[in-house]
């Protein structure tokens, strides 16, 4: 099942939120070979998808997207530095979250999607994280984690449209015997399987709550001039493992 969006009306996310399907990144500069990436063909959400994507009281958290909000403290927009100190000293959720910050990325402008991996400085596209190291049985107990957009500028929040237990049953004969991986997500596209993306818009203060051990994503600052600083904490650790 892919990610279901907490929000009570469609008024809500109407004219932030766009579909588009994913492709493989062959030989482009910045990326993995073979890195997820979305496509340039986005789709305003309509109601009837937003309708379909809507969480209920029943839905999990292993697939539940929360969208929130924080003001935050007057920054210039050159003051990268600033919004780093701001980050480390705030409670995101005033209690209801961890306080303890697992750390900022800054990103700058028009960037199809964000994430780099340390050691090659290369883009890596959609992915899963791995904190908790959670086999395939278990993966959707992962912890969820808190993103804030500091800015100055906005940013996205890019969802695959299926989990990655859906991508390694579609894939392996015997998924329980897997650890999940984002080789998963690409082999999955790469053998043909059709992926969608949702871009989820967040302005400066907003931020999500959502399961990124289990979900497919990255964040984007495609058609965005400004850079914009997303600071990251880590949920409590799963119930059971």
């Amino acid at each position: 099942m892919g990610p279901r969006l907490v929000f009570d009306t469609f008024d809500d996310i109407r004219g932030r939120c766009d579909v588009a399907p994913v492709r493989l990144a062959d030989s482009e500069p910045g990326y993995d070979d073979g890195a997820l990436v979305p496509s340039d063909s986005w789709s305003p959400l309509t109601a009837d998808d937003a309708q379909r994507l809507r969480a209920d009281s029943s839905t999990p958290d292993s697939i539940r997207i929360e969208l929130i909000h924080r003001s935050l403290p007057d920054l210039d927009a050159g003051d990268l530095t600033g919004r780093l100190d701001v980050a480390a000293a705030m409670d995101p959720l005033n209690g209801r979250w961890p306080a303890k910050l697992l750390g900022c990325a800054a990103s700058p402008g028009n960037r199809v999607t964000t994430t780099e991996d340390s050691a090659t400085q290369r883009r890596i596209g959609l992915h899963v994280d791995n904190f908790d190291r959670l086999p395939y049985a278990t993966r959707h107990q992962g912890r969820r984690r808190l993103c804030l957009n500091l800015g100055p500028g906005p940013r996205y929040l890019l969802l695959a449209d299926q989990d990655v237990q859906q991508i390694c049953r579609a894939l392996h004969p015997a998924p329980e015997q897997r650890y999940p991986h984002t080789d998963d997500v690409r082999r999955y596209v790469a053998a043909g399987h059709p992926l969608g993306c949702l871009r989820i818009r967040l302005n400066p203060g907003d931020g999500y709550i959502a399961p990124t051990e289990f979900l497919p994503h990255d964040g984007s600052t495609a058609g965005i001039n400004q850079p914009s600083v997303a600071a990251f904490w880590l949920g409590r650790p799963p119930i059971a493992l």
